[in-house]
């Protein structure tokens, strides 16, 4: 683990795992913390033992299926319940049970919420949290105190919430969390509170965002500079309502802009990659603006950014993006000059040296963008227009004769697709059908037959995403269609369009360019 002096605090496996339409299984928790320990994080929040059956498996499986080489599981809590024994409380017992060396107790901080929700005193809350406190630390248990509403009690009653803070440090907790729970905290204003509270305390401080007010990194980012140590957050910022804190952000931002060494050397590059494996295991797409990790946050579109780019990658950068694991990318749209086409042939490994050459490529995507087309999320159908601007005419491995596809329901309500496709390659006729699950899939499987005798390597090719896009009065026309497919072949993956009146028509364009760049990764020749 990294020297104690900073903390970083992950608690997506609890606090992040109450987003709306998130659910993790015991085996994505262990997933995901053992991606969390690869980077570096100082510590893990488990879950709740005791009170939450899946969170008490995660900690008995953890102590066999987690081999952590950086991070400490911590398990969280609450306080003993008013007027009870807390040797004898059943949820104290369970952080025990938990095997947890770190235990993070959540205690009220806001006397309104101590009155009416715990339906106790003041008085007895602050017995509360320092009587389990102090059972848990003299267990060995090292304790972090999650202060819950703590700028809303600040502000209702100060006395009272500083009590809070000073119960849990003199009964033996390392650290006393601050948590903008309701997430309607600004910088400034909870910088003041922090610099108050450390010189009312002397505590060692924490923070905990939320990202209502969608200040939740800024908030935690001015809680480190009023002196707080101990950083809490989640991965891609998931969390109830707005989410947590972006953790990834805080991390790179505390790293890159302030020179603090938080996570172990050399580990941040590896930040991109494990956001995104994160994003997997919890089945959510990726937010690809999200600083530092999107796949849009070093992407450039512009022609005068592309033109400054070129001179200079960081006149448009605010940090080199492999210290964090991405890439600078070069989109393709109507808006490209010259110099976003030479850097993106360049990107796809084309050196574009011909200004004429580059001029016929500019004129012809703005041309299609008019149309309806977009290359900026279809690399492969944008280097498949390059590749022919380059030869001067359309290059392609086939040639279509025809097509039709035919979706069929029977009087039972049984619904077929089938498609016919003939196609002319290597000198010879192809006709071929094929069947699916709807008629793009029945053409995608008709095409892939007919050439697999030439092409034995499409047999590998497997559509994984399709996108439809109905685009209004392009030019003055009438609605046209935008289609745009997901092609692997088991190593990597493509993207194509197609657009046209008819959705089959498009979707038979972009699957076209997805097999046709198949064969171009497999080494083939154009006709």
């Amino acid at each position: 683990m990294l020297n104690d002096s900073f903390h970083i605090y992950d608690t997506t496996l609890r606090d992040g795992a109450q987003q709306e339409g998130l659910n993790l299984s015991v085996n994505d928790k262990l997933t995901i913390a053992s991606y969390l320990d690869e980077l570096g994080v100082g510590f893990i929040e488990g879950g709740w033992p005791g009170a939450i059956p899946k969170d008490t498996e995660f900690f008995k499986r953890a102590q066999t299926d987690l081999k952590l080489k950086n991070s400490v599981l911590a398990a969280f809590g609450s306080t003993r319940k008013p007027d009870s024994n807390v040797e004898q409380d059943a949820q104290v017992r369970a952080l025990l049970d938990s095997n947890a060396q770190v235990i993070t107790l959540v205690a009220k901080t806001y006397d309104r919420h101590v009155e009416l929700a715990l339906r106790t005193t003041l008085a007895e809350n602050l017995k509360m949290i320092s009587d389990t406190v102090s059972f848990l630390t003299k267990e060995g248990r090292r304790v972090f105190l999650d202060a819950e509403h703590f700028f809303d009690g600040y502000r209702s009653n100060p006395k009272y919430a500083i009590e809070v803070v000073k119960a849990a440090i003199e009964a033996g907790a390392s650290v006393a969390v601050l948590c903008d729970t309701n997430g309607g905290m600004l910088p400034v204003e909870l910088a003041d509170v922090v610099h108050e509270i450390k010189s009312a305390t002397n505590a060692r401080l924490g923070i905990h965002c939320h990202d209502d007010s969608g200040c939740a990194v800024a908030n935690s980012l001015s809680a480190v500079d009023a002196g707080v140590t101990h950083v809490q957050g989640t991965a891609n910022g998931y969390g109830e309502r707005c989410g947590n804190a972006n953790l990834f952000t805080v991390v790179a931002n505390l790293q890159l802009k302030k020179d603090m060494l938080v996570l172990p050397a050399g580990t941040l590059k590896e930040m991109t990659r494990t956001a995104h494996a994160i994003s997997a295991v919890t089945n959510i797409n990726p937010n690809q603006h999200a600083p530092y990790v999107g796949v849009s946050a070093f992407a450039h579109k512009a022609g005068l950014h592309a033109s400054a780019v070129k001179v200079d990658p960081m006149l448009y950068q605010h940090v080199d993006p492999a210290l964090v694991g991405n890439d600078m990318r070069m989109l393709v749209s109507d808006m490209a000059g010259r110099a976003s086409i030479e850097l993106k042939g360049k990107e796809l490994g084309y050196e574009l040296n011909d200004r004429d050459l580059i001029g016929r490529i500019v004129d012809k995507v703005k041309d299609l963008e008019s149309k309806g087309w977009t290359f900026e999320a279809a690399d492969a159908s944008f280097e498949l227009l390059m590749l022919d601007e380059i030869a001067g005419k359309k290059q392609r491995f086939f040639n279509v004769e025809s097509w039709k596809a035919v979706v069929e329901q029977d009087a039972a309500g049984n619904v077929t697709s089938e498609a016919m496709v003939t196609i002319l390659a290597n000198s010879q006729k192809f006709v071929s059908s094929g069947k699916g699950n709807g008629p793009v899939n029945a053409l995608d499987n008709a095409l892939r037959t007919a050439l697999t005798t030439i092409y034995p390597e499409l047999a590998k090719l497997e559509l994984i995403d399709y996108k439809v896009r109905i685009l209004e009065g392009v030019k003055g026309t009438g609605a046209v269609t935008r289609v745009l497919i997901e092609t692997t072949d088991g190593t990597a993956e493509w993207d194509t369009v197609g657009v046209h009146e008819n959705v089959i028509a498009a979707s038979w364009s972009a699957i076209s360019d997805a097999v046709a760049y198949g064969l171009l990764r497999a080494g083939h020749k154009p006709l």
